[in-house]
């Protein structure tokens, strides 16, 4: 790709005439170098240095796939200069311009803080006690390098905003590499339901090996493919991420596993990766909530996620079943959102009967 974009820029008459080939050639070198390093250096590292080089290679990378996709596209629609050989390197011009707009538009969006996406969820069996109890998600946060400290004091500060009754953090709470800076753990603290905060893992908190004890430092309740009864009549379920399993030859079905025993009431549960919803519906879930897919983080790249991930980002109906799919709180990689802001999730529970939509 580097190769690609680079030779096509060349071909841009103001790129042509203002810049020397050998500076071309370099900056290409050097941006790849950046990228390497900071995928494999970088990512897997702790400290200042390890994060300068992951924002630095990842964020390239974005821009990269931003500039690759207007320049194919151009010479696709001119059978790569063979039609309208005079207009098509003019033409590369404007699309190496969109592609750096688009890029800009990205790290902008990434910037912002997430925004509160509202859904009302009719839940069978729920009480009539328990009717407008209010449920905040957060999913694949990537605390570490990246995202740190600050970042999730304003999270947490835009949480107790909404006064929820139960918190749930749906995975991918740490980046996972290297252990987690202690401000963040005490920061990790300040969140407070009156209901408890809940949580499952995601791919990601796999890749320290299988260590939750972060969970039990903050005071988290780990639902490790089982279920807890949060008042009578509403249980929460979770399941361990089905990527993670599925990388570690694990086989079974873990959904089964976690509803074992359930009693009477409305059941919500709680899947990193949003798979396996029909099983789940079957299984009498009123309600799955997910994270995982970021809705695609950077547009085009939402249309390949879209093809392992059908339930990509939103709400959807499965067998009866609501699903609602979280575009993630932080992200990942690149520090860089297009078209799909990161978000928060605020469900407001109703009993039956209860009109089921979305605020």
């Amino acid at each position: 790709m580097h190769i690609y974009v680079f030779w096509r820029v060349a071909s841009v008459p103001f790129v042509d005439r203002h810049v020397p080939r050998k500076i071309l050639i370099g900056a290409g070198v050097i941006l790849w170098a950046i990228f390497f390093f900071g995928r494999v250096v970088g990512h897997g590292g702790t400290g200042v240095l390890a994060g300068t080089l992951e924002f630095l290679g990842m964020n390239w990378m974005a821009v990269l796939f931003l500039t690759f996709i207007p320049l194919l596209a151009i010479d696709l629609a001119t059978l790569f200069g063979f039609l309208m050989p005079r207009l098509s390197s003019s033409l590369r011009g404007w699309a190496l311009l969109v592609g750096v707009v688009l890029s800009v538009i990205a790290f902008f969006q990434g910037l912002r803080p997430p925004v509160i996406e509202k859904y009302e969820v009719s839940l069978p069996g729920l009480p009539d006690s328990m009717d407008g109890t209010v449920l905040v998600a957060l999913s694949d946060m990537h605390l570490g390098s990246q995202l740190g400290e600050r970042w999730l004091a304003a999270r947490i500060d835009q949480v107790k905003a909404q006064r929820p009754d139960i918190v749930v953090l749906l995975g991918d709470i740490f980046e996972g590499h290297g252990p987690p800076e202690n401000k963040l753990i005490v920061t990790l603290k300040q969140l407070y339901a009156p209901l408890g905060i809940w949580a499952v893992p995601g791919n990601h908190e796999f890749h320290g090996g299988d260590d939750m004890s972060l969970f039990e430092e903050v005071s988290f309740k780990l639902l490790h493919t089982g279920w807890a009864e949060v008042k009578p009549g509403l249980v929460l379920a979770g399941v361990d991420d089905f990527t993670a399993r599925r990388r570690n030859g694990q086989g079974g079905d873990s959904i089964s596993q976690a509803l074992v025993g359930l009693p009477r009431g409305a059941t919500i549960l709680l899947s990193h990766t949003p798979w396996q919803a029909e099983r789940a519906a079957k299984a009498g879930v009123g309600l799955m909530l997910s994270g995982h897919t970021h809705g695609g983080q950077i547009w085009p790249f939402d249309y390949m996620v879209r093809s392992r991930y059908p339930l990509l980002e939103g709400r959807y109906e499965v067998d009866g079943m609501t699903v609602i799919v979280c575009r993630g709180t932080g992200t990942w990689g690149p520090r860089m959102r297009l078209w799909r802001p990161s978000e928060i999730l605020r469900v407001t529970l109703r009993g039956r009967g209860k009109k089921n939509a979305s605020e």
